[in-house]
């Protein structure tokens, strides 16, 4: 019932060790209408197809369309030092991966975004993305927003959504999609305020939230309430990024798809709204971003 818009498949089996087959199945008897699994290295598009392939393998046959079905990839390289510092060897590898994917006639027409891509200035050597401001100098920096752009730029030559991550850094992040002028995509996990929103709203982008939603603090609560009913109905997005931001009351076990309907309360209570009248909306968000 409930849509996912960026979740990790592969972070899932392999790091988490959830039965992916199981995942699936579950999520087809819920009638799921989309999911969406992100890409996050420049190589990692042929594997994550391959991953998905045998999860579906392991469904009854009955199972199995309904299962491919609803499963889409996006393809990005996020921020990391390394594809930074190699950014214009590393998007070529990206482009080959999805032509490669579009010469399969398997997966012709499975990826439908581009990204995760974007900027992460959270600061934090001792969290699992190891983001340390000393290995970022005033030369990496400017490499980080020519590795958005490159891939902003690449959407763009083939007429597909950006899925951008922006983490303490909204500044940089507008002032890239600005200057590419390109504004057809989704900004995930969304973590800033009212007046940032408006700005990415303007421009005609994507709000999505996730289970980070549903940790606010009761003295940002309000605060919380009145940006999610500030969204329009048509620029609203719901993702899990699992097995990350697992919503509370969950918060602490691995995150994945199943729980995105604690998501979709919280948004819709604070929208004064049902969960399946906004399963709706989102639906046909998904519709028109994704085709």
């Amino acid at each position: 019932m409930y849509s996912d818009t960026h979740f990790h498949l592969k972070h899932l089996i392999n790091d988490k060790n959830i039965d992916g087959s199981n995942l699936l199945r579950e999520l087809i008897k819920r009638e799921t209408f989309f999911l969406l699994d992100i890409g996050t290295s420049a190589d990692d598009l042929a594997e994550r197809e391959k991953i998905a392939l045998g999860c579906i393998d392991c469904l009854d046959d009955k199972l199995k369309q309904n299962a491919f079905n609803m499963l889409y990839f996006s393809a990005g390289i996020w921020p990391s030092p390394e594809e930074i510092k190699n950014r214009f060897e590393r998007i070529k590898v990206l482009e080959k991966e999805i032509i490669s994917s579009k010469n399969n006639e398997m997966f012709k027409d499975k990826v439908c975004a581009i990204g995760e891509c974007g900027l992460d200035h959270h600061w934090n050597i001792l969290g699992v993305d190891n983001r340390n401001q000393d290995d970022f100098d005033k030369d990496m920096l400017k490499g980080e927003k020519e590795l958005f752009e490159l891939q902003i730029e690449l959407a763009k030559n083939n007429d597909l959504p950006v899925i951008v991550h922006s983490r303490d850094a909204f500044e940089d992040t507008y002032d890239c999609i600005k200057n590419m002028g390109y504004n057809k995509g989704v900004i995930h996990c969304y973590s800033y305020g009212k007046k940032e929103a408006s700005a990415f709203l303007d421009l005609g982008w994507y709000i999505a939230f996730g289970g980070g939603v549903t940790y606010t603090k009761k003295s940002k609560i309000d605060e919380m309430c009145e940006l999610l009913r500030y969204i329009p109905n048509d620029l609203l997005l719901m993702e899990t990024d699992s097995p990350y931001l697992t919503p509370v009351p969950y918060r602490g076990n691995v995150n994945t798809p199943i729980l995105i309907e604690y998501c979709y309360d919280y948004v819709a209570k604070a929208r004064g709204i049902t969960s399946e009248l906004l399963s709706e909306l989102v639906d046909n968000n998904i519709k028109r971003l994704f085709k």
